[in-house]
């Protein structure tokens, strides 16, 4: 029996993009000893078919807190905003749980094998996004003098939410957490409170970014017990953009020393004249090089 799992999420729409993160896992050899499991958030027969030779489990996703069909508006893929933080009732069998959004891809198992480490005792292991290059963590709107609207993700979604003002001051300006690759152990008090915290953010808020807003309660606000990994480990292309190494084919940091990324996410997408990436796999977006040069790349994952 396998000890770890890997996780993740999609409908029909975002198929390829899972297919493309289940083959960027099993490239390696090291993922024999790692089970890979799906939540079925509107696939068809014919993409369960294809994934069901490759991975171990899939499960439909259920609504696991109750939220109004008013704002669900027939969007299955939803179901992602609360049963991540559930994952232990649909997959019992493990004991540590990798979960990585659909809009990612593996490309060394070095951060993999960090994430199942960084959970262990109990802990919750998971990137800050922020990383040397980041020009702006927080907006804010200046009205005049010193006055400013403060506009970062964090207030804004705990605003919407209704969150306590004390709290939500505390969230502001702390540096945002994506819970789009995080790791617990099956026995980690974190699965907890964040489901406390889901229930709240998804009382008042919208459902989209609830799990994201709960999850840095449970840290800046709860703290929780918490291993913050290095960004590359959870690399957010569209608030910075890698390099692109062309003697070993690989995409790495923009500033030295130039580490190779281990998990490349494209939330929020790649945009190229208006067209995203993550619904258009050939479309290129220019990169520098190390050598110095430019080149035009897909940040999608290309099976070798």
């Amino acid at each position: 029996m396998k000890d770890n799992v890997i996780i993740s999420l999609a409908d029909a729409n975002y198929f390829e993009l899972l297919n493309e993160l289940v083959d960027s896992i099993k490239q390696f050899d090291q993922s024999k000893n790692t089970a890979i499991c799906i939540l079925d958030a509107g696939l068809n027969t014919e993409q369960i078919s294809v994934l069901g030779k490759k991975v171990d489990e899939i499960k439909k996703a259920e609504w696991d807190i109750e939220v109004p069909l008013s704002k669900v508006q027939g969007k299955e893929w939803l179901k992602s905003q609360v049963s991540r933080a559930f994952l232990p009732k649909y997959f019992p069998n493990y004991k540590k749980y990798l979960w990585i959004d659909c809009d990612a891809w593996v490309q060394d198992w070095y951060a993999v094998e960090l994430f199942f480490r960084a959970c262990e005792d109990g802990k919750l292991g998971i990137t800050q996004t922020m990383t040397p290059g980041y020009r702006i963590l927080s907006n804010v709107n200046w009205l005049f003098g010193k006055l400013a609207i403060i506009k970062s993700q964090n207030f804004k979604h705990a605003m919407k939410s209704k969150i306590d003002i004390n709290k939500a001051r505390k969230l502001a300006f702390a540096p945002h957490i994506n819970i789009g690759v995080f790791s617990l152990e099956k026995n980690s008090s974190c699965w907890k409170e964040w489901q406390k915290n889901l229930r709240s953010t998804l009382k008042n808020g919208q459902i989209f970014g609830s799990e994201q807003l709960a999850i840095n309660i449970c840290v800046y606000i709860d703290n929780v017990d918490v291993e913050f990994l290095p960004h590359n480990c959870n690399w957010l292309a569209s608030n910075l953009l890698p390099k692109y190494d062309n003697e070993k084919n690989i995409f790495v940091e923009p500033f030295l020393p130039n580490q190779k990324i281990g998990i490349i996410h494209l939330a929020s997408g790649i945009k190229v004249n208006n067209q995203d990436m993550r619904k258009k796999k050939n479309l290129e977006i220019e990169l520098q090089t190390l050598d110095k040069t430019k080149i035009s790349k897909s940040l999608r994952y290309k099976n070798s």
